[in-house]
């Protein structure tokens, strides 16, 4: 537990960036933003009525701090918000943006979200790391590298919130970053990671500071001259349909998307369009589609590691685009299995992997494998593929 001293800080709105992030007046909220660099926590959680929590190694705990009243909670939140923000909190009734804090000489970066609930002001917001980790420090299995080497397509991460999609797509650009000479255009809200620029030539536009929506961005990219475009979530069909046609046109492009599993994202891909149009969807996947990457977050046992990816992997090779074209999804997972030399595997090969290497404890994979009775076969050393 960390104990936290609040003082009076002016209104005044941060600029939200590294560079100045060291030189304006510190606000009082930034004293809790501080408490969870140093505990190493991943989000801060404020909420009226309640103390701050943190999220630490995946649990939320409580800071040893007095409750947050809806005043106080003001006090904390508007400072962090510049006239533009406060205009979209009062019209969405939310805001997002990119927030950072000087924290012993290192400045951190910061996604936040501004929300009201019960009419009460709130905060969520996550901690996003400094450096870019390469596939092997975030434990990713080797066959992710297949995704960095295409020229054109879609490749698509998905998973819940806080899975660590960003992260993972962080390290795929950055890859790309260290070994060719591209141009790379990401279009985020907000922007989480910064790119330091290597051998490509990176430009990262903010949706509401530097382009007024994704539609608006997305009709930008296609003239800006990109080889790889990162365009974020993908919320609703227009965004995917632009982000197809891109594709189309012989660009990489990159997205995440709220799913549970590889082949249960092409249900949501679809559930995003009417019924009539569903036809043409699959075959503009089957098509254009390269490969999708499910993710899940499950706490680490080794020693300095607090949390790894379970990775699920299928790749649009003739066969998976043939049961994407038909129809046959039911098909997809028994495939990823059998799939494995070609760099696919499902969540059961992930947790086995995971387990043997001592990353993760056998009773937490049970707790979240899709399949039970698979995973225990499989660490039997019975084959389930």
């Amino acid at each position: 537990m960390a104990t936290i001293t609040t003082s009076t800080a002016p209104d005044v709105a941060p600029e939200a960036s590294p560079e100045t992030a060291g030189r304006r007046r510190r606000l009082e909220v930034d004293r809790l933003f501080t408490a969870l660099v140093k505990l190493e926590g991943s989000d801060l959680h404020l909420k009226s009525g309640k103390p701050p929590y943190v999220r630490v190694k995946g649990s939320l705990q409580p800071l040893k701090a007095d409750a947050i009243s809806e005043e106080k909670m003001e006090q904390l939140i508007m400072p962090m918000l510049d006239k533009r923000r406060r205009d979209i909190l009062e019209r969405d009734g939310g805001a997002d943006f990119a927030y950072t804090v000087e924290v012993d000489g290192t400045v951190w970066r910061f996604r936040v979200n501004i929300l009201r609930q019960q009419g009460a002001l709130g905060m969520v917001s996550r901690r996003v790391n400094n450096s870019i980790p390469n596939f092997e420090g975030l434990f990713l299995p080797p066959a992710i590298e297949k995704l960095c080497h295409f020229d054109q397509g879609l490749i698509l991460l998905a998973g819940v919130t806080g899975s660590g999609k960003s992260t993972t797509i962080a390290s795929i650009l950055n890859y790309i970053n260290q070994n060719y000479r591209k141009h790379i255009l990401t279009l985020e809200d907000p922007i989480e990671f910064v790119f330091t620029e290597d051998k490509c030539l990176i430009n990262q536009r903010e949706v509401g500071q530097d382009v007024i929506d994704f539609s608006v961005g997305m009709k930008h990219a296609v003239r800006e001259d990109p080889d790889i475009i990162l365009v974020g979530e993908m919320r609703d069909h227009e965004t995917f349909m632009t982000a197809v046609h891109a594709a189309e046109t012989g660009h990489l492009v990159f997205g995440t998307i709220h799913a549970s599993s590889a082949a249960t994202t092409i249900t949501r891909i679809l559930d995003l369009f009417p019924e009539e149009e569903r036809d043409a969807i699959r075959s503009a996947l089957a098509f254009n589609m390269k490969g999708i990457v499910a993710q899940k977050l499950l706490k680490s046992i080794k020693p300095g590691v607090s949390r790894v990816p379970v990775v699920e992997i299928m790749l649009f090779d003739p066969l998976v685009r043939k049961y994407v074209l038909e129809g046959q999804d039911e098909s997809l997972p028994d495939h990823i299995k059998k799939s494995e030399k070609e760099g696919m595997q499902d969540f059961t090969m992930s947790l086995k992997d995971l387990i043997d290497k001592e990353l993760i404890d056998r009773k937490d994979a049970l707790a979240i494998a899709p399949n039970k009775e698979a995973l225990m076969m499989a660490l039997k050393g019975i084959g389930v593929r």
